[in-house]
C-alpha cells in the first residue's frame, strides 16, 4: 500500500494496475529504479489486497501469518482483504487466500510512524514450494552500509498512480538508525528506535511498496514503511526494524 510516499523503487510497466485512492500512502512504497524478477527469488514475498486491487506488501512468517506495516491496514477490514502467495504477478497465479484477522503493533502511531507493523493471519495455510517459503525473522541488525534489497510491486516514480504487474526488486545498502538520524540525512529526530533506513542513490521503495521486505543476510530486517518522496537524495527509505520489533511479531503471531 502506500509505502507513505517516501519509498519504493522500480520500473512501472504499461500494463501495471492502478493504487485504490484510498491505498496511496503519505509517504511513498514504491520500488524506483528496480528490475523486473520472479517469486522464486522472494518466495516470501506476497501482495496483499484490498477490494481486488493491490495495496501493500507483506512477507511469509509462517503458513498462515503474514507481517506487513500497520500503516496498510488502517480503516479497513478483514473481511475486505485478500493475500496472493506463490506468484509473480499481484493479480494472477499462486493462490489467493482471504483474510481471517489482523492485530495492529498497539504503539503504533500514524503521525510520528514509530512501530508501523502489523501480522495477518489467514484463513487457509499457505503450501510452501520454490515460489512461497517463510523467511526468518533478524534478531539483530545488519552492519551500517550492509547489502540489503526490497522488492513489490509499487510504483516506480514518486507521485505515479501506476504499478507494475510483475514483481520488482532493488539493491540497497543499510543506513543504521544512528546513522539515518545524524546531519548525515535529512530527517532528523523523525527516525526513531523502532526505524531502520535504506539507501542507495536512485533507487527506493515506494508506493504500493508499504509492508513489503526488506532483506538483508537472507533474513527479514525490515518493513516498508515511509519516507520523503522516493528515492529523494539525502532521505533514505525508512523501515520498521524488524530486530526490535521481533518480540511483539512473535507474540502477536501466536494471538491474532
Amino acid at each position: 500500500m502506500l509505502k507513505f510516499v517516501i519509498l519504493l523503487s522500480a520500473v512501472a510497466c504499461a500494463l501495471g494496475g492502478t493504487i485504490p485512492e484510498g491505498l496511496l500512502p503519505q509517504l511513498d512504497g514504491r520500488i524506483v529504479g528496480g528490475t523486473a524478477t520472479t517469486i522464486t527469488s522472494f518466495p516470501w514475498q506476497i501482495s496483499l489486497q484490498r477490494s481486488g486491487s493491490h495495496s501493500c506488501g507483506g512477507s511469509i512468517y509462517s503458513s498462515n501469518i503474514i507481517v506487513t506495516a500497520a500503516h496498510c491496514l488502517q480503516s479497513v477490514s478483514a473481511s475486505s482483504l485478500k493475500v496472493r502467495a506463490g506468484s509473480s504477478n499481484w493479480n494472477s497465479g499462486g493462490t489467493l487466500i482471504n483474510v481471517a484477522a489482523f492485530r495492529n503493533h498497539e504503539g503504533y502511531n500514524p503521525s510520528t510512524m514509530v512501530n508501523d507493523i502489523a501480522v495477518i493471519r489467514l484463513s487457509s495455510s499457505i503450501a510452501f514450494s520454490s515460489s512461497a517459503k517463510a523467511i526468518s525473522l533478524a534478531s539483530s541488525n545488519p552492519a551500517n552500509g550492509a547489502a540489503a534489497s526490497v522488492s513489490g510491486w509499487g510504483t516506480e516514480s514518486s507521485g505515479s498512480s501506476s504499478i507494475p504487474t510483475q514483481l520488482r526488486y532493488v539493491d540497497v545498502k543499510i543506513v543504521s538508525q544512528a546513522s539515518c538520524a545524524s546531519s548525515t540525512y535529512g530527517y532528523g529526530s523523525q527516525i526513531k528506535s523502532s526505524m531502520i533506513c535504506a539507501y542507495t542513490v536512485g533507487k527506493d521503495s515506494c508506493q504500493g511498496d508499504s509492508g513489503g521486505p526488506l532483506v538483508s543476510g537472507g533474513v527479514l530486517v525490515g518493513v516498508v514503511s515511509w519516507g520523503y518522496g522516493c528515492a529523494y537524495a539525502n532521505y533514505p527509505g525508512v523501515y520498521a526494524d524488524v530486530a526490535t520489533l521481533r518480540s511483539w511479531v512473535v507474540s502477536a503471531a501466536n494471538s491474532v
